[in-house]
């Protein structure tokens, strides 16, 4: 076990690469996400045994965005079993954009990919259980709740609301999806859902420890309850490796090598097995929606600890 990372090393860290949310720009294309100042940073560790230490703004919060795509699918795994879930979307990475439709029309039966594009975590979320689009959202918070220990954990409505009217691309998906009978439910209540859960609002803290319970073979890091079952924290991990940074995930592998996914609004959320939960937060994207000081600080942390699994 290397030395841990303390508050004071991680604040080190984060300070060398502050100069580095220069080099990208903040997400526009969701009128509400283009508020934010790239140079808001944040980064927090999550231990196995529970210690925790942070950096920079870590009181700041920021929404999960694609970061969510995991949280969703260990539910939807959960609820409907593996079967279920991957006879309507694929295990295979795809160096399309995450928002692609291409591929959808070039495969019969047209599911998507994986989970972690666009196409695919609708279809996810279109699998969580619940009578209503507020019944699946509280099923998803109370889910998050459980992982982190955090019952304030909420959506932002004003988020929620932007993505939701500018959401054309998402909903020409899920009518594609409709179509082809991938989802079941109504292409709204879906998009509803997923626009929700890509709106909930976390700190560094809450992600990271996220991230340390994955790491945890999916068990509670005090109680040692298994929340997520091993076989599924396992696969969840999996697609983070192989789909979880977009189509940066190859680089981000051989540079990096942890299981990670990132969200548009800045968010990084990385998983190591024997370590803990890695969150950065930085706000300002590269051209793939990376988090340009994210994936730059998880890159020397990887390097400098040894933290790569392969």
């Amino acid at each position: 076990m290397i030395d841990k990372i303390d508050t004071e090393t991680l604040e080190g860290w984060l300070d060398n690469v502050r100069s580095f949310a220069d080099a990208g720009r903040v997400a526009d294309y969701i009128p509400a996400l283009s508020e934010r100042d790239p140079h808001e940073l944040a980064a927090a560790i999550y231990y196995l045994d529970g210690d925790y230490y942070q950096a920079g703004e870590s009181d700041c919060c920021f929404t999960l965005q694609s970061i969510s795509k995991v949280i969703s699918l260990a539910l939807a795994l959960i609820d409907n079993g593996e079967e279920y879930v991957f006879n309507r979307v694929g295990m295979e990475p795809t160096g399309d954009p995450f928002h692609s439709i291409y591929r959808l029309e070039q495969h019969r039966p047209s599911k998507p990919l994986n989970p972690m594009i666009n196409a695919g975590a609708l279809a996810v979320s279109d699998m969580i259980h619940g009578h209503t689009t507020e019944e699946k959202v509280g099923r998803l918070l109370s889910f998050l709740h459980e992982l982190t220990d955090d019952q304030s954990i909420k959506v932002n409505e004003g988020v929620a609301a932007s993505e939701f009217e500018t959401a054309y691309l998402n909903r020409s998906l899920l009518y594609y999806l409709k179509q082809h009978g991938v989802i079941n439910g109504d292409v709204e209540d879906t998009l509803k859902v997923y626009t929700h859960q890509c709106s909930i609002d976390v700190n560094v803290q809450s992600l990271a420890k996220i991230g340390a319970v994955f790491a945890n073979e999916g068990r509670d890091l005090k109680s040692g309850r298994q929340i997520i079952p091993k076989h599924l924290a396992k696969i969840c991990k999996t697609f983070m490796v192989t789909c979880g940074m977009y189509d940066a995930s190859g680089s981000f592998a051989i540079k990096v090598g942890v299981p990670a996914k990132s969200g548009v609004s800045g968010g990084v959320m990385a998983s190591i097995n024997g370590f803990g939960g890695i969150a950065v937060y930085g706000p300002s994207l590269d051209e793939k929606g990376n988090s340009v000081v994210g994936f730059k600080l998880l890159e020397i942390l990887s390097n400098r600890y040894d933290l790569s699994i392969f």
